[in-house]
Parts: structure tokens; sequence; C-alpha cells
């Protein structure tokens, strides 16, 4: 072992995150060590606060510090309309945008058979029975243009087609397997606005 066991056991820390390898969680060691010591104090209780107190929203899965999320809780948002998404990171981007005025349906995953992630793994069942109601009228399928947010859509699509209700699904103008975390406002904005109609 090169480096203190200590050292070791916060790299190790570090690249539990994802996208950080061992270089980069070396680095954040050394800048860890030059932090001072009240700071890294906070920066354990912020992320023991955060553990503590985030959940998810139990009508929608979004991300929140509260039982309902403030989007599900805000009446002046539209609840006639329900935004499908994979998770809170595409929420957090589709609000930056300042477009969408309707409310959201966090699924938590995206279905991948070979991944083992079948649609009862994920947070699907809620959105047909209790969220689908006579005050629904459209619900917009915003996933990953990926071969596992294809599926998802197919068969959010298919669970669909015996409600009353508008499906569609936003167009990217994308390659397969881009992501809605990297796209820019503008580009969401004309994905919401140039949305294909399913039914």
């Amino acid at each position: 072992m090169i480096y203190p066991d200590e050292f070791e056991k916060l790299k190790e820390s570090f690249q539990l995150l994802p996208g950080v390898g061992e270089k980069s969680a070396e680095r954040y060691v050394y800048a860890v060590n030059e932090i001072d010591i009240d700071k890294i104090e906070e920066f354990a209780a912020n992320l023991n606060r955060f553990k503590e107190n985030m959940r998810k929203c139990k009508v929608c899965g979004h991300l929140t510090n509260k039982k309902i999320c403030n989007i599900c809780d805000n009446e002046h948002r539209d609840k006639s309309t329900i935004c499908v998404v994979e998770d809170s990171k595409s929420v957090f981007m589709f609000e930056k945008t300042g477009k969408y005025s309707g409310v959201y349906h966090v699924l938590g995953g995206l279905i991948s058979p070979i991944d083992e992630v079948n649609p009862e793994d994920i947070n699907l069942n809620s959105l047909i029975s209790e969220r689908i109601n006579d005050e629904v009228k459209e619900v917009i399928i915003a996933l990953n243009p990926s071969v596992e947010g294809e599926m998802t859509s197919l068969y959010i699509q298919k669970l669909l087609e015996k409600k009353n209700v508008k499906v569609s699904r936003l167009s990217y103008g994308l390659p397969m397997g881009a992501d809605i975390e990297y796209l820019d406002p503008l580009t969401i904005i004309r994905a919401i606005d140039d949305r294909k109609f399913l039914s």
C-alpha cells in the first residue's frame, strides 16, 4: 500500500461517486487535506443532513425534503399534464427552462432486462393506478433516447392505450444514447414545443 489507510479509505469513498476514477479520487483527497478542519466538518454535516432529510415525494417520486414536493404542492401547476422522467436530474433540467408548467412523475430508473430491471422495479405502477384520472389530459414521455429509454417509453405507451389521455414524446433530434442531463435549456424548450403526439 502506497498511501496511509485513511487516505485509501477516503479515496474509495470518493470513487463511489459517478464518473470519479482512481486519479480523480486521489486529487480530491489531496484537496481535502488542504481544507480547514471547520470546513471539512461543515461538509460532513451537510452530507449527513442531506441523507437524513431528503426523500422521495409520495406523489411523484421527485427528490424533496418534505412528504410532498414543492411542484406537486403548487396549486398553480397544471395538474392536467404529467411529464414522465427517469430521475430528479431531469426534473431540475426542465425546471431550469421555466417553460414547463405541468407536474412530473419520476420513474427512478428504466426497464433494462440486461441489468435485471423489470417494470415492477421502477416507479411505474403508481403512475397508472393512482395518478391517471379524469383531470389528466396529457402524459409527456421524456426519457433519454437510449435502448432502455425506448423500451420503457414503449411500455408506458402500451399501458396508457386504454386510458382516456393523450400521450406524447419529446422531439429531441438527438442520436441514440444522448442524455437529457447534458441538453441546453433552448434544446429542451424546443423538444417540449415540438413534441410528437402518439395518441
